[in-house]
Parts: C-alpha cells; sequence; structure tokens
C-alpha cells in the first residue's frame, strides 16, 4: 500500500471550508465527513481533514493557534501546468480564499503562487517543469 499524507486542520466555519477546498481541487469523501468534519481528497494519497475546534480538541491538548496571525506551515500542492496555477486561485478566491498573501515565484521552469483559506491557512499552488535543469 503507498503511503498516504493527511493535513488535518482545525477550521472556525466546516461549510465555508469545506467549499474552498472543493474549489482548490479536493473531492469529498463522505465516508469519513459529518457534522464535525469533512474528509476530502485531493489524490489516492493525499487527503486534506477538516475539523471544528471543538473536534479538532479531541485529538490534542494544545492550544489551537491562529493562521492568520502566525505562519504554521506552508503546504504545497502541485498542478499539471502554469495555467492551472492561476485558475486554481481564480477558484479558490470565488470560495472565499485570498490570493496571494506571499509573492509569486516566476522562475521559468517553475511557477507558484499562494492561496489563503477562510481560517489563515497558506497553501502554495505550484507548477514545476520536472525535466528542466535547475
Amino acid at each position: 500500500m503507498p503511503k498516504m499524507i493527511f493535513v488535518n486542520l482545525p477550521v472556525r466555519d466546516l461549510s465555508a471550508s469545506t467549499a474552498f477546498y472543493v474549489a482548490l481541487g479536493g473531492t469529498v469523501n463522505p465516508q469519513f465527513s459529518g457534522e464535525k468534519s469533512t474528509s476530502l481528497m485531493f489524490s489516492d494519497t493525499i487527503g486534506v481533514m477538516l475539523l471544528t475546534h471543538d473536534h479538532y480538541r479531541e485529538f490534542t491538548t494544545r492550544p489551537i493557534g491562529d493562521a492568520r496571525r502566525d505562519s504554521q506551515a506552508m503546504i504545497v500542492l502541485t498542478v499539471d501546468n502554469r495555467d492551472a496555477v492561476d485558475s486554481t486561485l481564480t477558484s479558490a478566491v470565488a470560495a472565499g480564499g485570498r490570493a496571494d498573501p506571499n509573492p509569486a515565484q516566476d522562475l521559468g521552469f517553475m511557477y507558484n503562487r499562494h492561496i489563503e483559506d477562510p481560517d489563515g491557512y497558506v497553501w502554495e499552488i505550484v507548477w514545476m517543469n520536472q525535466t528542466a535543469n535547475a
């Protein structure tokens, strides 16, 4: 079985966050979704679990940080081509995201932009020409 990664995020508004992550390209997995959480799959091996703050607290005793104030992590999601970087951001902004909290980067062989979700988590959307020499 291939290794999988699940990013678990505490969210303030589950329905708004779910809409954002669907616009970002995730597909809701109803088997692991309910009133307190939404499971979204971005591929066979990449998943995001959105958890209400109360539900998230069931898994940790640490306080929930404020991603709008402090940088906690930057999560990278690849796309198939340059144009998909911009179109992904356009969709995510329409679903409540904030475009470009960090500067875009265009190195020719790699192009990326950032999107901030409704809770302040920053995702880097990146396209890389894997055959180019960096």
